[in-house]
């Protein structure tokens, strides 16, 4: 399937930005962001509910879904940065207006919990999205330059991305190998665990499927990645990329645990697919902006992932 691709930012370009999530903990941290945002000449609104809270959520479900719909409909907004991630942005899946947004593409960015938006996105209005930085998670407080620079060349170039090396040498098993392409989908995996079963998840059939997280442990892992297991997705999938997983270890001393290794090797020793770890995007600093839904191309021999195409036009 061809996705529809955004246009591309251009300097001076209006920049929205909304909280379909959790709301930052200081305002402060906004304010830093935007200032970053406009430092570098582009001109930014912010969500008119950006400053509501619900214990926490970023406000009620409707005034986030008011925002996501207020951007895609102005036409002078030509993209949409989410303000950080946290939890509830899967509560508004079955409030949005697809057909608005179908209607009005735009680049849209985010990651963490901003995968259930951005799947959905994918799925029912066929929207390339970018999981990238978030203003308060990234731009507020010590930036990247590294992350940066590939972000803003990501969703300003009509180039394609090109090929990012992958430094880790360590790999899976024999059967884990060789080359594949397909298009890119994925995101968190608590929150693309969760969509499993729901009208809102895109098909895997022949697709790369990229898989980051945080502070979850083994255990919870393990459970995460049997229920893709069950649902037979493995099977259809063409490879796999695994970004970072930090912080997922058991924290309790007392507790005996499977490794994050050990629990990776059970599910992927039972898989032909390539699959690649070590990638460089999810919660880090230094992260790589991923078009999600345009064909690409990973080796496990030279440890590469590269875009084969543009993301925005």
């Amino acid at each position: 399937m061809n996705y529809n691709k955004p246009k591309k930012l251009r300097r001076g370009d209006l920049i929205g930005i909304i909280s379909p999530a959790s709301a930052p903990t200081d305002n402060k941290l906004i304010e830093n962001g935007v200032s970053y945002i406009e430092g570098l000449g582009y001109k930014t609104i912010l969500g008119k509910n950006v400053d509501k809270l619900r214990g926490y959520l970023a406000g009620t479900d409707e005034e986030r879904v008011e925002d996501i719909h207020q951007m895609f409909g102005d036409k002078k907004v030509k993209a949409i940065f989410c303000l950080r991630g946290g939890y509830g942005a899967f509560r508004l899946l079955d409030k949005i207006d697809y057909k608005l947004i179908q209607k009005n593409p735009k680049i849209f960015v985010g990651f963490s919990e901003i995968t259930a938006l951005q799947m959905a996105f994918l799925h029912r209005a066929n929207l390339i999205t970018f999981a990238g930085p978030m203003v308060v998670s990234n731009f507020s407080y010590e930036i990247s330059s590294y992350m940066e620079d590939n972000f803003w060349r990501t969703i300003t170039s009509t180039s394609k991305p090109g090929r990012i090396q992958i430094i880790a040498n360590q790999q899976f098993s024999k059967n884990n190998v060789g080359e594949t392409s397909g298009q890119l989908i994925g995101g968190n995996l608590s929150v693309f665990s969760a969509l499993i079963g729901t009208e809102y998840l895109p098909e895997l059939k022949n697709k790369i499927l990229f898989l980051e997280e945080i502070d979850e442990p083994p255990y919870k892992i393990d459970r995460m990645f049997n229920q893709l297991k069950l649902n037979n997705m493995f099977k259809k999938l063409k490879g796999i990329i695994l970004g970072s997983f930090s912080g997922c270890i058991e924290q309790d001393k007392n507790k005996k645990s499977l490794t994050l290794e050990e629990v990776w090797n059970d599910y992927f020793d039972i898989i032909k697919i390539p699959v690649i770890h070590s990638f460089p995007q999810g919660h880090i600093k230094d992260m790589v902006t991923f078009p999600l839904g345009i064909k690409v191309k990973m080796n496990v021999n030279k440890r590469f992932v590269e875009f084969m195409e543009r993301s925005v036009r």
